[in-house]
């Protein structure tokens, strides 16, 4: 829910239909866990090396010059004998090209898939929520959570999905969610509505982002995103796709 911020608590309780004390039901969660999935980033097999060459030649303008040095280097072939070395220079420099080509391609790969790794260390692996199953806060793995899910979270604990805020118990809410908006200092947190459509991460002081860390306080919220549609796994799904795009953009 990308407006999550928007709305006021009482509007996002509604469009959930979470109970404000009580959190989701059994059939509540069953539903949209089959809807939703499991909040986990999807894991991904590293590619073999020998994969990753052959893709640095699928391209069309590789496929070019790679014609164009097998053309060069028949047609050197045939040269007089006087001038047969100069001729196979050409076709020598077009085939390093295109190694170097392929060296950078992989090199640059293979810091992309270093990088979503890192990421998905970020990844919690437990959470508190409030469900009508059980009386008071249980403890769950962070991968069962649903959006709509009542969490709580205090001083220490590691946010396990997307939350828009809906109740504070301490006199402030800080948190450190550098590794997604890169700012140095915790950030105090509210929970009221910004009714801003376009505010970027930094501005939408009424959510808890996935993987960031409470640095002081206690609260309340409900799940807006899980697993993908969190925060950081549009920043992960955003390095896949840009991965084959990394030398050609």
């Amino acid at each position: 829910m990308e407006v999550a911020h928007t709305k006021t608590c009482e509007e996002i309780l509604e469009y959930f239909g979470t109970d404000a004390e009580r959190g989701l039901s059994c059939a509540q969660v069953k539903n949209l866990q089959e809807k939703y999935g499991p909040n986990e980033l999807p894991a991904e097999e590293g590619k073999p090396l020998w994969q990753l060459i052959l893709e640095q030649f699928d391209d069309l303008l590789v496929k070019i010059l790679l014609l164009a040095a097998i053309i060069s280097f028949v047609l050197a072939l045939f040269e007089e004998h006087e001038g047969q070395i100069t001729a196979f220079v050409e076709p020598f420099v077009i085939l390093l090209i295109l190694i170097a080509n392929a060296v950078v391609g992989v090199w640059q790969e293979r810091n992309a898939e270093s990088a979503i790794e890192a990421l998905k260390e970020y990844e919690p692996e437990m959470g508190k929520v409030i469900r009508q199953d059980k009386v008071g806060v249980q403890r769950i793995r962070a991968k069962d959570i649903v959006p709509g899910d009542l969490v709580e979270i205090s001083v220490g604990d590691k946010v396990p999905a997307d939350i828009r805020l809906i109740k504070i118990f301490s006199t402030t809410l800080r948190v450190d969610q550098s590794i997604l908006t890169g700012e140095s200092v915790s950030v105090i947190k509210h929970t009221d509505p910004i009714r801003d459509f376009k505010a970027v991460n930094q501005d939408k002081k009424n959510l808890l982002f996935s993987g960031t860390n409470i640095a002081a306080g206690k609260a309340r919220g409900i799940v807006i995103g899980t697993g993908l549609e969190t925060a950081i796994g549009r920043v992960l799904l955003q390095k896949s796709l840009n991965i084959e795009m990394l030398f050609y953009c």
